[in-house]
């Protein structure tokens, strides 16, 4: 009898972390950010970061990790304006944000820069030690950010 009560036990301790876990993981970390002083940044081609024209900035962030920022915003800039004149970001790799972010969707963005109907441009370099800070422009003008783990970290 003492062993199933026992075992009883462990299994409500662990659903309990899990639920524990996944609750810090989804929600607890992450907070909105006070987009009235965010601005998004593009590195010019051959110089330093610079702020774009965008409306709409809707933010999230986290301290707990550099690379749990992600953003939405809508721009009137062209992606062939864009292309002439801010720095390329071919490696990008949009990253899941949390299901209740809901204007941020990394699969959709992911499938977009393949296919070609969006650009990711750097927005800054070492943004946080070893992480970029990334954008990705749509052609009808929605944008996305996020930063992602550069290739100083991945050696």
């Amino acid at each position: 009898m003492s062993g199933k009560i026992i075992a009883g036990g462990i299994v409500v301790l662990s659903i309990i972390a899990g639920i524990a876990i996944y609750y810090l993981q989804v929600y607890h970390y992450y907070e909105e950010v006070d987009a009235s002083g965010e601005q998004v940044m593009l590195t010019l081609l051959y110089g330093a970061p610079e702020p774009i024209l965008a409306e709409g900035i809707e933010a999230i962030d986290a301290t707990s990790s550099p690379i749990r920022y992600r953003a939405c915003f809508t721009t009137p800039m062209s992606q062939a304006m864009l292309t002439e004149t801010y720095e390329p970001y071919p490696q990008a790799e949009p990253l899941n944000a949390p299901h209740w972010f809901d204007c941020f969707d990394s699969q959709e963005i992911g499938l977009a820069l393949e296919q070609g109907e969006a650009l990711a441009f750097l927005g800054e370099r070492n943004f946080a030690h070893g992480v970029d800070r990334v954008v990705a422009i749509f052609g009808d003008g929605r944008g996305y950010v996020w930063h992602q783990v550069n290739e100083e970290m991945k050696k």
